[in-house]
């Protein structure tokens, strides 16, 4: 008779053979991961600085690389951080970002940086001010003559509020550069005389000067959101009326896609987990902060600007998202239709040189030995 243990063992020895074969196929996959990924944010008291705390604490405990969260001056240091490999992950708005990735930028004129690929969407940033209930500032123009602090030098809140303030006509804004935190300080000792930012909603440190103080939110008129919106790459956004408890209505301003941007080289096996972390879990990235209610695989497609890593697009594709060509990384673009007529015309011109050198030699004599 024969022993239901000694039938079992076969079972059991390819049981475990199979869970070798897995882990070491794992194993392989990640023989090119890096040890730690360094992540480019922003000032402290902002949304990057929140969403990219989170982000790398997750990265670390759950893709097992060792996550780093760096303050930074924003999405235009980010971007030359990424593409100098200084930084292997990054935040970015995509307003600088082309500024960059076209050369255009004043302090990079000519310098396309392109070493640096889009990965997920993350949230709109939208532009909003601040200013204490007393000092009889209720309005853009009011800011006209003012001290008003607007982010870190070369951030994109500081680049952009400039912009903004020449395009509506407000004239001789006195502008002060420092991170969220400190400028929110310089507001309740009367240093500044409001406060004008951007960042995915609620921006930390407006909520902590609404909580403790006597405020005032506003954004723009409708006719100054209207201006904007012609002039510069934004798009329309309502600023809800719960977003802080003073606001009474909700307020027009204008906003900025954000994307989380990495180095071309990273391997596509570990992009494409990172993907998958970030997407397939949205409550655990609405746990580290409210705006990553946008943080969504469908708002692959508001990026025009920086090409798709392969692993992102790896992981678009599962879902059934369609990447735009011109998204895609030069290793990846289908040929377009002119491309395809010139190798078409090519091979063509090839195959009448052959069957002509063929005919040719058909018509010569063979040697005999």
């Amino acid at each position: 008779m024969s022993n239901g243990r000694v039938q079992s063992l076969p079972l059991w020895f390819a049981a475990c053979g199979l869970a070798l074969w897995a882990g070491g196929a794992a194993a392989d996959e990640r023989a090119d991961w890096p040890d730690e990924v360094r992540l480019g944010t922003a000032s402290l008291g902002g949304t990057y600085q929140i969403y990219g705390d989170g982000l790398t604490a997750r990265i670390t405990e759950e893709l097992g690389v060792r996550g780093i969260s760096q303050a930074t001056g924003g999405p235009y240091h980010n971007m030359t951080l990424v593409h100098t490999g200084e930084a292997e992950l990054g935040l970015v708005t995509l307003g600088p970002a082309k500024e960059l990735w076209d050369g255009d930028a004043e302090f990079a004129r000519g310098e396309q940086m392109r070493d640096v690929r889009a990965l997920f969407p993350m949230y709109r940033t939208p532009f909003h001010i601040v200013a204490l209930a007393d000092s009889g500032i209720e309005t853009v123009d009011d800011l006209s003559g003012r001290r008003v602090g607007v982010g870190p030098m070369g951030g994109t809140c500081a680049t952009y509020w400039e912009r903004f303030f020449d395009a509506l006509g407000v004239e001789d804004v006195r502008l002060q550069y420092a991170g969220a935190s400190r400028l929110a300080d310089y507001l309740t000792s009367r240093l500044s005389d409001a406060f004008a930012f951007c960042a995915g909603l609620p921006i930390s440190a407006f909520a902590r000067l609404d909580e403790f103080h006597e405020v005032r939110m506003f954004a723009f008129s409708e006719e100054q959101q209207a201006t904007l919106v012609d002039a510069f790459p934004v798009e329309p956004f309502e600023i809800p009326a719960d977003t802080y408890p003073s606001m009474e209505a909700p307020q027009a301003s204008v906003a900025l896609w954000n994307f989380a941007i990495g180095h071309k080289d990273l391997p596509e096996s570990f992009v494409y987990e990172l993907m998958t972390l970030v997407l397939d879990h949205p409550e655990a990235m609405e746990a580290i902060h409210p705006a990553a209610v946008e943080t969504r695989a469908k708002h692959q497609d508001k990026n025009d600007v920086l090409w798709f890593h392969p692993g992102a697009v790896r992981y678009y594709r599962e879902q059934g998202l369609e990447v735009a060509d011109a998204m895609l990384p030069p290793e990846m673009r289908t040929q377009t239709a002119d491309e395809q007529d010139e190798a078409t015309s090519e091979s063509d011109a090839a195959s009448e040189e052959t069957e002509d050198t063929g005919d040719a030699e058909a018509a010569e004599p063979a040697d005999e030995g």
